[in-house]
């Protein structure tokens, strides 16, 4: 086995450059395609999610392989190969089953323990079947790697470390609320309708959405979609509609879940910008104005020097009137106490270091620029605390879940007031507070096990052929050695000639049994492949015969294992 995977995540690169790399479908096509014609692989699988692509092969040079994959990686990806080449990671052999391995179990996710990529991993090694770029390791690798998530999840609770993104992305819009009370009669907008679109319709269903639209470039597969979610019991509301009438149906719509595999944006900014202008009324409350709630219009509020009368006007009404002015982006850390201390009658918001004015023209903006870079050094000085104790909690008119890469949707609509986005981005920043499960230990327990299993069958798998060409010799020789005989002893009848051939033949499988089953057994241990190397010389075996026995055996393992399962 000589396994070689090259790759980048969510760990080694900044979504900015997971973005940008991402493969669309006739991308991996023609990757697999051209990593077969390059000389070190004679075999390969690619692995792209929102949050992954890695690159596997069965390469015969380890050095050239790496150059290669790195070099085919960047291609394809249209990301240059020395701006590629940090993000990169690399294992070979038993370390690349073990990444997989943890990658099937959700220890490398970005939401430890979710199930998703279960699928994903089923998806990837369906198409090389189907390219025929999956070969003997490919189709055990992907296989077994299926088989140890499914163990993992059935043996441990790492699905009580995580969950899908769909449902942490839910969970980051609901902020201080539990999906079920938040998503309670809201209507949804579900672009796409691949396995990600599919799980977030779904999970709207689930959690108490009183309708979904599903819009999709293929309307069969949305009105397909659709029939699934009526059928579900939940009682929702479904129908679907044409891409074309996505920017009409925001207008409609309280929450936006898209991924798609566009590779431009699905929705623009000023398409959210449109909608929430002409949406709903009463879903965000509107800037209390002066004299508004018990406020004398007579009384105007105290101007601090150099800040705009009219913010503090509006401001202050909004205090006075017991509401906030709405948030104008995604979920941001306050500082409790900045404005207090800065003397800015405004809140201050780490992250950006910016002043959430929703509803304050650009120019007013600018003038709390002294205020916005004292709120920035201070959250600077205050620790890191979990996100979700700690968002803004303002009226949101649109709730957006961002789950493509490269993006759907334009990341400049946080800044759309009544607009809340979760991104693939925000969802990396989020998840690194996220708690680790006890059941996490017991997961990678199980990795290593199924790492050394692996690693002992191929070993073991790799020297079968030898042995049978062996037996196989052996065999040719007893059929030559009773020939010999019967022409000797021609005057042998029937039953004396089965009983000598039956004892030649047990004297040779004895003399071969000890020896056949200590090699496999040595073969199996690290450091074992030399043993078929060992025999061949031994036995003077003809490499012919042994590569026609692999051939055979590898094409009888994959008529047993059929399609990926």
């Amino acid at each position: 086995m000589s396994l070689l995977v090259v790759g980048l995540s969510h760990r080694s690169a900044p979504v900015s450059v997971l973005e940008r790399a991402s493969l669309s479908a006739d991308a991996k096509v023609k990757l697999l395609h051209d990593t077969l014609a390059a000389e070190p692989a004679t075999e390969a699988a690619v692995l792209a999610t929102c949050n992954r692509i890695e690159l596997y092969a069965d390469v015969d040079k380890f050095h050239a392989g790496v150059a290669e994959l790195s070099t085919l990686l960047a291609q394809h990806s249209g990301v240059a190969l020395e701006e590629l080449t940090p993000y990169l990671y690399v294992h070979y052999e038993d370390r690349a089953v073990h990444h997989l391995f943890s990658v099937a179990c959700g220890l490398d996710s970005m939401v430890v323990g979710e199930g998703q990529i279960l699928g994903q991993i089923k998806d990837t090694l369906a198409l090389g079947q189907e390219l025929h770029t999956a070969g003997r390791l490919i189709n055990d690798l992907f296989q077994q790697a299926l088989r140890v998530g499914k163990r993992a999840h059935s043996e441990t609770g790492i699905d009580r470390a995580g969950q899908s993104l769909v449902t942490f992305g839910l969970e980051q819009l609901a902020v201080h609320l539990s999906v079920d009370v938040w998503a309670k009669g809201k209507r949804a907008l579900v672009i796409g309708a691949g396995s990600m679109s599919s799980l977030a319709a779904a999970t709207l269903a689930r959690v108490g959405v009183a309708e979904v639209v599903v819009a999709n470039r293929t309307a069969e597969r949305a009105e397909r979609l659709v029939e699934i979610l009526v059928a579900s019991g939940t009682g929702v509301v479904a129908r679907a509609v044409p891409m074309a009438s996505v920017v009409d149906e925001l207008t409609r719509v309280d929450v936006v879940v898209s991924c798609t595999g566009a590779t431009g944006l699905v929705l623009t900014g000023e398409d959210v910008a449109a909608a929430v202008a002409v949406g709903p009324a009463g879903l965000v409350p509107s800037p209390a104005l002066p004299g508004s709630r018990g406020s004398a219009p007579d009384s105007a509020p105290q101007t601090p020097a150099g800040l705009d009368a009219d913010v503090v006007a509006r401001l202050a009404a909004a205090a006075a009137a017991g509401v906030r002015l709405a948030d104008g982006g995604v979920a941001r850390t306050i500082v409790p106490g900045a404005g207090e201390r800065d003397g800015c009658p405004v809140e201050v918001l780490a992250g950006d270091g910016r002043a959430a004015l929703t509803g304050v023209d650009a120019n007013s903006l600018e003038l709390h620029g002294t205020w916005a870079d004292q709120g920035e050094a201070a959250a600077q000085r205050q620790p890191r605390r979990g996100a979700r104790s700690q968002v803004d909690v303002a009226p949101v008119r649109l709730a957006l879940l961002d789950l493509a890469m490269p993006r759907d949707i334009d990341a400049a609509v946080h800044r759309i007031p009544g607009v809340r986005l979760v991104d693939i981005e925000s969802l990396a920043e989020a998840s690194a507070d996220a708690p680790m499960a006890a059941d996490v230990d017991a997961v990678r327990g199980i990795v290593a096990e199924e790492v050394a299993a692996f690693g002992a069958a191929q070993r073991a798998a790799h020297i079968t052929p030898t042995v049978v060409a062996l037996r196989a010799m052996a065999a040719e020789v007893v059929a030559m050695e009773v020939a010999r005989l019967d022409g000797r002893l021609p005057d042998l009848d029937e039953r004396q000639r089965a009983e000598v051939t039956q004892t030649v033949r047990r004297v040779v499988d004895k003399l071969l049994h000890a020896p056949t089953v200590r090699v496999k057994q040595l073969a199996s241990e690290p450091g074992g492949a030399g043993y078929a190397e060992a025999l061949r010389e031994l036995f003077d075996l003809d490499p012919q015969t042994v590569a026609s026995v692999s051939r055979a055996d590898a094409a009888d393992k994959n008529d047993d294992s059929g399609r990926a399962s």
